[in-house]
Formats: structure tokens, C-alpha cells, sequence
């Protein structure tokens, strides 16, 4: 079958107001005393998961054009990519404001000694400079080699933001060990394009 026709016109304000929905609703929860008992716990686990999400989604896209032939969803990537980072800043904006008032030494302790928060404070860092250098200007000054290799550290930042939520949650990992599946197909699939690649080339 045909991919479906596409109008980018129409699906970006869509795939935005999608993205940005989950802020939304912690705005209003904010606002309207409906984040219950706990409610830096409700904004610190919602923005943690829709980070992990939205990775999630962002290493999805590649294999979906592969599997579809629908070119267009790549237009995607870099914003939600972009929204992943900006869940994650809310994620860690809420643990140093709100958990550690602004001290950093507090979270330095913290990364030292947790390994959960080790493993999340790295996926975060290196969600920076994919961040940084997610324009068309980053690309042009860093190369199509060297801005690709470099953006090949979303796939460790998602993978240790499955640890992350792994060590965090302790008890009942069926969440995680489907996250970690997820990022282990995405990436497998990777894997087994290179090796199909190499396989032609040398055919």
C-alpha cells in the first residue's frame, strides 16, 4: 500500500500540540490542586516518563521510514527530539529546584552515591549538546559525518534513561523492561541495517 498522503502544513501543528499536551496538563494540575497527595512527585515521574517517551518515539522514526517508505515522518524527528529534552530540563529543573533548592552540591552528593541518578543525570547531559546542535547551522558547521556521529549519543542517553527509571522504581520493573525492550529493538534494528549494508557492499 501507498503511504498515507501527508500535509506537513497540518501535521506539524498536530504533532506539536500532542508533544506539549502532557506540560499542559501538569500546568492545569498545577493550578487546579489535581496532582494529588504528592505533587512534586506527579511532575518529576510525568516529566521523566514523557522524556523517556519521546526519545522512545525519536529512535522510532528512522525504522518507521525504513519499514513504510514514508518519507516525510523523518520532518519530525528533530522536534520531538527537541520536546524530549525539554521534558527532560522540566525533569531535572524539578528535582534541583524542588528537591535540592538550588544547591548543587546536593545533587553532586547524589550522583555520586545514587546510582539511579547517576545514570539519569548522564542521559541528561548528553541530551545537551543533541540539543544544541539540533539546527541546520550545527549541521553545516559540524559536517553530515561528524554532526551524525555525534547525535549517535541518543542512543545511550535513552539507554540509560531505561537504567534510570529501572534502579528508580526497583520493585515492579514491567514499565522499564518495556522501555528496554523498545530501545534494544530500535537499536537492533540499526544494527541489522549496517550488517544488511555491508553485506550488499561486499556482494
Amino acid at each position: 500500500m501507498p503511504p498515507p498522503p501527508f500535509s506537513r502544513r497540518v501535521a506539524k501543528p498536530l504533532v506539536f500540540a500532542a508533544a506539549l499536551g502532557p506540560f499542559v496538563w501538569l500546568v492545569y494540575g498545577v493550578f487546579a490542586g489535581e496532582l494529588g497527595a504528592n505533587p512534586v512527585e506527579t511532575i518529576t515521574n510525568t516529566t521523566g516518563i514523557w522524556t523517556l517517551r519521546l526519545l522512545v518515539i525519536t529512535l522510532a522514526i528512522t525504522p518507521l521510514r525504513w519499514a513504510t517508505g514514508w518519507n516525510p515522518v523523518i520532518q519530525f524527528r528533530r522536534m520531538i527530539g527537541l520536546f524530549a529534552f525539554f521534558y527532560g530540563s522540566l525533569h531535572f529543573l524539578t528535582y534541583f529546584i524542588l528537591d535540592h533548592s538550588l544547591m548543587f552540591s546536593g545533587v553532586w552528593e547524589d550522583v555520586v552515591k545514587r546510582p539511579y541518578i547517576t545514570a539519569g543525570f548522564t542521559a541528561f547531559v548528553l541530551m545537551i549538546p543533541l540539543a544544541v546542535t539540533s539546527t541546520q547551522g550545527w549541521i553545516r558547521r559540524l559536517g553530515g559525518r561528524r554532526w551524525n556521529l555525534l547525535h549517535k549519543l541518543v542512543y545511550v542517553s535513552a539507554a540509560l534513561g531505561v537504567l534510570h527509571y529501572w534502579w528508580k522504581v526497583k520493585l515492579d520493573v514491567t514499565d522499564p523492561a518495556m522501555y528496554a525492550g523498545l530501545v534494544a529493538a530500535l537499536l537492533a534494528a540499526r544494527v541489522w541495517r549496517v550488517v544488511q549494508a555491508r553485506r550488499q557492499r561486499s556482494a
